[in-house]
């Protein structure tokens, strides 16, 4: 572990940041044998996520930084995810920046869309995709078929005879 990423890399949460977010965190999960691997820090946990989201790389590439295990930090991820942590920084955040900076509330902008695209249609074709076929293919018929040298195949079937 440790071939990446040194500790003192400069983009780890500082101090005073951590302070803030740690009390966000949900308690530790109740194990009920009491015996269990122990857990990743929470904070090289964090740090490890948060070079995930900023470098856009793979959980997978994790394991070669030495920040974190893969499988540790997503398990994290997914758990403080599911209990509000990363919305509530990003809530804390922004009221912080209100009061510190001002949030302009007056200028805002909403992006959507209700309605089918106006280019859409018959003008648009069909779709590649199924390639005009009608219906179901001849393989998957259960009907008489035919061989590629054009005698007809039918499945044998048991018969019984009396006497």
């Amino acid at each position: 572990m440790g071939y990446l990423v040194s500790k003192d890399d400069g983009w780890r949460l500082p101090d005073w940041l951590w302070g803030r977010i740690e009390p966000l965190l949900p308690p530790l999960p109740f194990h009920p044998l009491g015996c269990c691997r122990p857990r990743v820090h929470d904070r090289d946990a964090m740090d490890a996520i948060l070079l995930v989201l900023r470098t856009g790389m793979q959980w997978n590439a994790l394991n070669a930084t030495g920040v974190c295990s893969s499988s540790s930090a997503h398990r994290r991820f997914q758990e403080w995810e599911q209990a509000g942590v990363f919305h509530e920084i990003w809530r804390q955040g922004l009221l912080e920046y209100d009061e510190v900076v001002g949030i302009d509330w007056s200028f805002l902008a909403a992006d959507g869309a209700m309605t089918k695209a106006p280019l859409g249609g018959p003008k648009t074709g069909p779709n590649p995709t199924d390639r005009a076929k009608k219906g179901r293919s001849g393989r998957s018929s259960q009907t008489a078929r035919e061989s590629r040298s054009g005698s007809i195949m039918r499945a044998r079937t048991a018969t019984i005879t009396s006497c």
